[in-house]
């Protein structure tokens, strides 16, 4: 797949100042992804090799569905099980208990094309982040201004910084990205802690005030998951 549709400008992503900035990353290259494999992708052979081999998790089988071109899928549908028929099956291992061998069924079971490319693109970002960061006053200060950062992400962000970051500026983004995660924690423990008294037969009534905390638990799913309820993921 031409890797340009998985290059997407930092300040894309963190200019709207709404929600996990690494969420809107994903969702962005997830759709291109979709709509690149149920379009274009059909007519490039180096692509149709890779989806063949790695095949789909069930999250992005599920995009691709929500497609109008549902023929794209089931082209690939039919060469991806050729492929496991015809390399991930081995019909000499009936007799021994077993159609497929163990290395094989791990393969076909554990791989996705688009978590892939996401992954990787994910890994470019966080270099691009951290460099940007570094070196510019103006992105460090775009940075700080972020709404929130997820807990999944913030935990693979840091857990990247520490590894890769220079050191002048490591514990700076860290204690940053921290904050980032602990005020939207914080607002999600109250407003959950919230929604809970609401349930209290001493709150019950037309003027009840529930504040900002009835759509609380989608909120800490989406903080704790990245997605948002609803939405599943392997």
């Amino acid at each position: 797949m031409r890797d340009s549709i998985y290059t997407i400008p930092v300040n894309e992503v963190f200019e709207p100042r709404c929600g996990c900035p690494i969420c809107t990353m994903r969702d962005i290259l997830e759709e291109r992804s979709v709509e690149y494999i149920m379009g274009a992708a059909m007519m490039e052979p180096d692509v149709r090799v890779e989806t063949n081999r790695q095949g789909f998790c069930r999250f992005h089988y599920g995009m691709m569905l929500k497609q109008k071109n549902r023929l794209s899928l089931a082209l690939m549908l039919e060469s991806h099980l050729m492929e496991i028929q015809e390399k991930g099956m081995k019909p000499g291992e009936a007799q021994k208990g077993g159609l497929f061998s163990k290395k094989a069924v791990q393969a076909q079971g554990e791989s996705c094309f688009i978590c892939a490319k996401i992954d990787w693109a994910q890994q470019t970002m966080f270099d691009t982040i951290m460099r940007q960061y570094v070196a510019k006053e103006e992105f460090r200060t775009l940075y700080g201004e972020q709404q929130m950062l997820c807990f999944p992400h913030f935990k693979q962000l840091t857990a990247y910084a520490q590894e890769h970051m220079d050191k002048k500026w490591r514990n700076t983004f860290l204690k940053e990205s921290t904050r980032l995660c602990r005020q939207a924690l914080d607002t999600l423990k109250e407003d959950v802690s919230h929604y809970c008294k609401m349930f209290d037969y001493r709150n019950a009534g037309e003027n009840a005030d529930w504040g900002n905390s009835k759509d609380s638990i989608e909120r800490a799913v989406y903080f704790l998951t990245s997605r948002e309820i609803g939405e599943k993921k392997k």
